[in-house]
This record gives structure tokens, sequence and C-alpha cells, in this order.
């Protein structure tokens, strides 16, 4: 786990990535974020790229490819298993089927989009400060 990586982010809404980013500012994230709007362009950054990220935030509902189809991609990237990198949901889908669907993916966790932006900050400092006292096989 490389837990000096980039965070991406995949979410199609642009108020969305605006607040999500506020937050990560505010809770002083140090990792740098990057930003897609959909699976396919995510799934065309690891075809051209050897970055490992430290972990990736998808939302579900998106454009060309949505979160689950993304995820089963990624699942056939062994480069990206060896790294441990840990892939979550964060969306408003919050229905049983959703959570079960990403679980079946082998998602690391599901989260919802909070109303409030105290709450996002909340829940961003919790999975950021999370993976990164977690300990995985590359790291000992």
């Amino acid at each position: 786990m490389n837990k000096n990586g980039h965070i991406i982010i995949i979410e199609d809404d642009p108020d969305d990535q605006f607040l999500m980013e506020e937050a990560f500012r505010t809770i002083e994230c140090s990792n740098e974020r990057v930003y897609f709007h959909d699976g396919l362009s995510v799934l065309e950054y690891f075809n051209s790229s050897n970055s490992v990220p430290f972990l990736i935030l998808s939302d579900i509902n998106m454009p060309k490819l949505n979160g689950f189809e993304l995820r089963e991609e990624l699942n056939n990237y062994v480069r990206l298993k060896l790294e441990y990198i840990p892939f979550l949901f964060f969306t408003t889908s919050t229905n049983e089927q959703a959570v079960h669907d990403a679980y079946s993916t082998l998602a690391q966790g599901f989260f919802v989009k909070a109303d409030q932006f105290s709450e996002l900050q909340q829940i961003l400092k919790l999975i950021v400060t999370y993976w990164k006292k977690c300990i995985v096989p590359n790291s000992i």
C-alpha cells in the first residue's frame, strides 16, 4: 500500500467534486487528489500509468462505466491487487441491493455521501486515518 500516493476519486458531479476537495483540504489530507468523471477514464488512466494510488473512492451511478463495472474491471488488474489499493464506494445509492452488489465486487467499504459538510469532513478523515494506519502484507 502506498500511503503517500494520490487518492483517486471517481465522481461525475462537479459540485460533489468541489465539496470533496474542500473537505480534504480542511482535514489537512496531504495526499494529492485526482478526479475522474467516469469509470472508463479511470481504466484508461491505469492502462497508461504505473502510478500506485493510496486509495480509490468511487461513485456508483456514472456515465460510460458505472462503479460496479469499474470495480469488476479493476479486479482483473493483477498489479493493482499486489499493491493492496483500497477501493471504496462513496455514493448516494443507499439501498440494500447496492450495498450487497458493492461488497460482491470485493470493495473494501461502502460510504454514503453526507448531507452536511461537517459530516463529509468526518467521513473522509475517518477513511484516510483508517487506511493510513492499516497494515497490509507489503507494508511489513
